[in-house]
């Protein structure tokens, strides 16, 4: 039994309320907390990255046997901070992880981290007693005033993944599909991404349905056999509208359930945004420390991950008996709760802030807005340096 022994999130210490940013671009805020299911955006400072969120996801979880035997660190993201170094090196020795351990990073838009989590799945398999570490961390950005303005935010998931899990114990049979379509992407030349928003949707909704019926084909698992469904959200009302069509023959209590739960599983994505790879994981984790479901030990959770252009999955875990004692949700509500709301112009400002692309020394501070452990402290020779708060 292989799977999910530690989870965790960070988002940035900064938001934007959603209803006031509507009012001031002359939009029905109706159109941001009800049409799409958003309330709250997290805002980055410059001072966190890929690697200094996830970091921060990482470091509450991990206890001095986990350092020494994971022996595999892996970062999904979309967001990058430098087109041959990948972020895991960095979050590698910030975390003081054992040195003789496997760093890398993976790019498929918002699948990343899956990958990372079944490269990870595969890897405990052939080497017994040790773990790796998979972590999800983005920065999602469109632009101000945007048609994509409201579906950015920022922040990281981590895991830790083992023998014997005491979360999540991920099944064997999984499904993938690749397609090359041009739903979502970002050249190397551009800050900002490009999206079709409507073929994404689409994409999203067929991935989902293709997949579905391979996954059943192939388990004989139906919907009723499942007791959550969790997804990518790079929007609350995207998942549901995937889910709905397939609820349509379930019985009342089939549909109550799945329907109830992933309500539940929205609440975290609502006042955070779109985190690109570890958007899914946020989801999991939003219903797990949900007060209000109704899920016990070896229920079965199904989980969709999707990353545009695309690649997408379809796999499935059942809980761990005692797995409600292994989570940190008051910790995480309290991380979410005592965020800062910014106004229109220090929002502004901090979204339009650029790191200098020439050399020297360019300290940076943001302790004003930014109140993490790690952060992005300077620039020297084009390198990026990083430090732990004391």
């Amino acid at each position: 039994m292989i799977g999910i022994d530690k989870i965790n999130f960070f988002t940035p210490n900064t938001y934007i309320d959603l209803v006031k940013l509507a009012k001031h671009r002359g939009i029905d805020p109706d159109k941001f907390t009800v049409g799409i299911g958003q309330s709250k955006m997290a805002v980055p400072t410059i001072t966190q990255d890929t690697v200094s969120m996830g970091a921060n996801a990482a470091f509450p979880i991990l206890d001095k046997e986990d350092l020494e035997k994971i022996e595999l660190v892996v970062v999904g993201t979309e967001s990058g901070i430098d087109e041959s170094k990948s972020s895991s090196a960095f979050i590698h020795q910030l975390l003081e992880i054992q040195p003789f351990a496997k760093s890398f990073e993976i790019k498929q838009a918002c699948y990343g981290a899956t990958a990372g989590l079944m490269m990870a799945r595969d890897y405990i398999k052939t080497h017994p007693g040790k773990k790796a570490l998979v972590i999800g961390s983005d920065i999602s950005r469109y632009g101000l005033n945007t048609s994509g303005e409201v579906t950015q935010g920022a922040g990281a998931i981590a895991m830790v993944i083992s023998e014997n899990p005491k979360i999540l114990a991920i099944e064997d049979t999984s499904v993938s599909m690749t397609e090359n379509i041009f739903d979502f992407w970002r050249p190397n030349y551009s800050d900002t991404a490009i999206v079709d928003g409507k073929f994404s949707n689409e994409a999203y909704v067929k991935f989902f349905n293709q997949l579905w019926v391979e996954f059943a084909n192939q388990t004989n698992y139906s919907l009723s056999d499942f007791k959550a469904f969790c997804f990518h959200l790079p929007y609350t009302k995207m998942g549901k509208k995937a889910l709905l069509p397939l609820l349509e023959n379930e019985s009342e209590e089939t549909k109550e359930t799945l329907l109830k739960h992933y309500e539940l599983s929205t609440e975290y994505t609502r006042n955070i945004g779109n985190i690109y790879t570890g958007s899914l994981y946020l989801s999991l984790m939003s219903l797990l420390d949900s007060s209000e479901h109704s899920l016990k030990a070896n229920d079965l959770i199904g989980l969709f991950s999707y990353g545009s252009g695309a690649v997408a999955e379809i796999f499935s875990g059942r809980l761990v008996e005692g797995f409600e004692k292994q989570l940190l949700n008051s910790t995480r509500q309290e991380l979410i709760s005592k965020r800062q709301s910014l106004s229109i112009e220090a929002y502004e400002t901090i979204f339009n802030k650029e790191l200098p692309k020439t050399d020297g020394i360019h300290p940076l501070d943001e302790s004003e807005f930014d109140n993490a452990l790690f952060y992005l402290s300077s620039i020297s020779n084009h390198e990026r340096h990083y430090k732990k708060r004391q």
